[in-house]
């Protein structure tokens, strides 16, 4: 399944980039060996000089089909060359430059450069002069942006791995500690009716159940330099119970199913830039976050406990969603209104919650839990009678193994996803799926956030931020955007690195119940959203 899953999103991105590229070379988008009529506010008898060049709005839009706000000022560099009396322009392109040159600026290898030639016509009465700028010819601008995003991926695959190996030291060591003191037992007791019904196959008294539990609660707290070792260490545990190696157990399957819904009580990224952006209430967006994560939280729980009773493939998923869309949706939706009416009436009597509160209590707990877990178990070995520095150090050795471990998963599904989105096939998934969305009125101009939520983690604050600034942090849909990148998590990121971490090639119906639940947290997202500032 993963297989055909990286081959399409490889595949379909370069297709696309070539299709694009094919394409703004047969219409000549950028222009290519034609001259653009502008004028020079003034030229200096020098060998290199500043100026500034002036477009007007109605002559932009004839040469490149592009609209502008206002005549166009910008500041350019010009060299003269001896031989033809003609002047080589180089131009800085900033934020407030129209997008068309941007996307060519891209392609000359730097995010701002762009280079031309100017030829000079007559000068004006009023010392500026006529001229004309031809730019240095722009090609295969998708295929270059692919092979940009190749190579960035392929480091930021090695940056997050070779990142990992400090935390996952720390952590490992600190569970070796609590695993070896009795600690992890006390706790899994203590929540033994509910892992018994999510993990019916994992004895309650084996270390995975500590790990997984530890790794929940971290999550939830937002604390993930912490959550992700200890999903690793789960992972690992887990599969020591796994008679059919190298195939996810019904076990794992669950485990990721609630991470990949992404539950976190304080979505701290998304309130940060909410506030970064100027919003009145930056915070607002801490309780639709939480609905929509229970929606996806919910439905990823129940469709693991389905399809491990009714297996299912990918393919004959797709094919279900295809034939029974409504009714999945309908599904979904259903769930959505039962957790909104729990949900509403837990935080509708505020003279019996006080939310304010409740979010200052979530962030000092969230400070101190690091501090505090560190502390305890340590204080708590120490008093058991283990050797807490020599178990600390076993158990950090594995973390650096794990981490080395998991580089060629993460090459491989960062890489892909690095091409299906720099080469454009993104933008055209998204026109697929629009007409579905706006039958249940799910915004288009939120539906970027809402497919790569699921793909990339900096994406998606990527398209969150760009969001914002367009349409306002407190508009429907900066709330809209805010609260879908706190109601799930990057699935297949988490699947890859998961997964990965313990050689797991198989992964039965993993896939189809984080996307269930992906599309879940994103209509229960929408829905909250809708009744409160819709």
């Amino acid at each position: 399944m993963l297989n055909k899953i990286w081959l399409a999103l490889i595949v379909l991105g370069i297709i696309t980039a070539i299709s694009i590229d094919v394409f703004n070379a047969s219409s000549n988008k950028f222009q290519n060996n034609k001259p653009l009529t502008i004028e020079l506010k003034k030229i200096i008898d020098s060998e290199s000089f500043d100026t500034e060049l002036v477009i007007s709005k109605e002559n932009f839009y004839s040469f490149y089909n592009e609209k502008i706000e206002s005549d166009l000022i910008q500041k350019i560099k010009l060299s003269k060359n001896a031989k033809d009396g003609s002047f080589s322009l180089f131009m800085n392109v900033e934020n407030n430059s129209p997008n068309i040159w941007k996307e060519m600026a891209k392609s000359t290898g730097k995010e701002n450069d762009l280079y031309g030639k100017v030829y000079l016509g007559k000068k004006n009465d009023d010392g500026s002069y006529q001229a004309w700028l031809v730019f240095e010819n722009v090609t295969f601008t998708k295929m270059k942006d692919v092979t940009n995003a190749t190579i960035d991926y392929v480091s930021k695959a090695v940056e997050i791995a070779l990142g990992l190996i400090g935390i996952m030291a720390l952590w490992l060591g600190i569970m070796k500690i609590a695993e070896s003191s009795g600690l992890i037992n006390i706790i899994a007791k203590t929540v033994k009716p509910l892992t018994k019904f999510l993990f019916p196959d994992v004895p309650q008294d084996h270390p995975a159940i500590g790990s997984m539990i530890m790794n929940i609660s971290a999550n939830m707290l937002g604390l993930g330099n912490a959550a992700t070792p200890f999903g690793l260490k789960a992972m690992e545990e887990l599969d020591k119970l796994n008679e059919n190696k190298g195939t996810a157990t019904n076990a794992m399957i669950t485990f990721l199913a609630i991470n990949t819904a992404g539950l976190t009580l304080i979505p701290a990224t998304a309130i940060a830039i909410r506030a970064a952006s100027g919003s009145s209430n930056p915070t607002v967006i801490i309780g639709t976050s939480i609905f929509g994560a229970l929606c996806a939280t919910t439905v990823g729980i129940l469709s693991a406990k389905l399809l491990e009773k009714f297996p299912m493939s990918f393919p004959n998923f797709i094919r279900l969603l295809k034939s029974n869309w409504k009714i999945l949706i309908s599904i979904i939706a259903l769930i959505s209104l039962v957790v909104l009416t729990i949900f509403s009436g837990i935080f509708s009597n505020q003279n019996f919650i006080n939310v304010d509160l409740i979010k200052n209590i979530i962030q000092i707990i969230s400070l101190l839990a690091i501090p505090a877990i560190i502390f305890s178990f340590v204080v708590y070995g120490f008093i058991k009678k283990v050797k807490i520095y020599e178990v600390f150090v076993e158990g950090a050795k594995e973390g650096f193994n794990v981490a080395v471990r998991i580089i060629p998963y993460l090459v491989a599904m960062l890489v892909a996803i690095g091409i299906f989105r720099a080469g454009g096939a993104m933008d055209f998934l998204i026109l697929l799926i629009s007409p579905i969305t706006n039958l249940i009125g799910f915004p288009a101009e939120a539906l970027p956030m809402a497919l790569m939520r699921p793909l990339s983690g900096s994406g998606a604050l990527g398209i969150m931020t760009e969001t914002i600034s367009v349409y306002g942090p407190d508009s429907f849909i900066g709330i809209l955007v805010s609260t879908l990148n706190g109601s799930s998590e990057t699935t297949f990121y988490v699947l890859a690195l998961y997964f990965g971490s313990v050689g797991i090639s198989k992964m039965r119906h993993a896939v189809t119940v984080g996307i269930l639940a992906d599309i879940a947290g994103a209509i229960g997202a929408f829905i909250i959203t809708k009744i409160l500032f819709g």
